[in-house]
């Protein structure tokens, strides 16, 4: 799950013209899901300024990690 918060948020840096951070690895991963809600949340509000090719990694990012957690 922790790949798809960076992958998400690595995608929310581009559509902003920001430079990409890494997410921090909290010492428990309970908090992943509070990261992917902050991080999709970031992403919604950038959603106007995604080109097409970063949607559809965005969908190719959640499609993978829904693989390889069901």
């Amino acid at each position: 799950m922790h790949d798809l918060v960076q992958a998400l948020a690595d995608l929310t840096a581009d559509a902003e013209h920001h430079p990409r951070r890494a997410v921090p690895r909290l010492p428990n991963d309970m908090h992943l899901p509070d990261q992917l809600q902050v991080v999709g949340l970031d992403l919604l509000d950038a959603e106007p300024r995604l080109t097409p090719g970063q949607r559809d990694s965005a969908f190719a990012a959640i499609d993978r990690a829904r693989a390889a957690l069901f």
